[in-house]
């Protein structure tokens, strides 16, 4: 059995048609996974920086993509060079890997971004209790928050305040923001400002309760972060002992580890571990996230 899994006269031959005959099967779902997957995201990934208000254009966004994933793939390639088999799997999935990252990485921004929001809302409502408590209006009380505190709280109110100038309503305005900042602390604030502008009502109380609200979700926030800080470690080290593992024997013994690369079932196996090991973090990370 090792003698025909170590021929590859009979492995690429069985690699080569199952691919064909998978793609035979299903060539329009993997064109349309390949293309989701990739370029796909490119629409995405405009609309996450739009809404950082970041300025770029199509070109520059694509060029980022396909440098991140075909251009670290080839690259991968040309190292493995001549061991063409290695570079064509290794490539491969790296470039697959790395379809991904620039979108996660724009996530992670704008995710931290609305986090950020979410913090400086404390300050930002207490602010607009004490405007309107003044005498202020929600407009006026926005402007203070606008030039007194720093980024995104000023550029997001300073877009609402922006829109309302140029005849949008108050409640339009302010659901815009919600859809910009998905966060259920700002769907609160949205939703009470909307309701109290048409029935009437004390925004000043309605405004500290919402700093009240916030800062309470933030201490369980920090307290489920502590407890699950421990889960998290364990987690990232259980999927990176196989890769620390593989450098130590590559560091004192390179040949010991030589099969995995030089033989068609060592690179089978290496591409079921790299897939396994993606698998199980993904699980782990699951497990461990905790939504409030």
């Amino acid at each position: 059995m090792n003698a025909i899994f170590a021929n590859d006269w009979v492995m690429l031959p069985a690699i080569g048609g199952s691919a064909f005959f998978v793609t035979y099967l299903w060539a329009d779902r993997i064109i349309n996974w390949l293309h989701t997957r990739s370029l796909g995201q490119r629409e995405e990934v405009l609309r996450l920086l739009e809404l950082m208000f970041v300025q770029t254009d199509r070109a520059k966004v694509t060029m980022m993509m396909l440098s991140s994933s075909f251009g670290i793939g080839a690259l991968i390639f040309v190292i493995a060079w001549p061991n063409i088999t290695a570079g064509l799997i290794f490539g491969g999935v790296v470039t697959i890997a790395m379809w991904s990252v620039p979108k996660l990485v724009i996530q992670f921004l704008w995710a931290r971004r609305c986090s950020l929001f979410v913090d400086q809302m404390i300050d930002g409502m207490t602010m607009m209790a004490n405007g309107v408590k003044a005498g202020l209006s929600v407009q006026q009380s926005m402007e203070r928050i606008q030039n007194n505190l720093s980024n995104p709280i000023s550029q997001e109110f300073g877009l609402v305040l922006s829109q309302i100038r140029i005849g949008r309503s108050l409640s339009e305005a302010l659901n815009d923001l919600g859809t910009r900042i998905p966060r259920q602390d700002v769907q609160m604030f949205v939703t009470s400002v909307n309701i109290l502008q048409e029935t009437g009502g004390n925004m000043g109380e309605t405004f500290k309760t919402i700093v009240e609200v916030v800062r309470e979700r933030q201490k369980v926030e920090k307290k489920i972060e502590a407890l699950t800080a421990q889960g998290m470690a364990q987690g990232t080290i259980i999927v990176m002992v196989p890769f620390a593992l593989l450098v130590v024997f590559w560091v004192i013994d390179p040949n010991y580890i030589a099969p995995l690369f030089n033989t068609t079932l060592g690179l089978v196996a290496v591409v079921i571990m790299l897939g396994l090991q993606v698998i199980g973090g993904y699980a782990m990370h699951k497990l461990i996230k905790i939504k409030v």
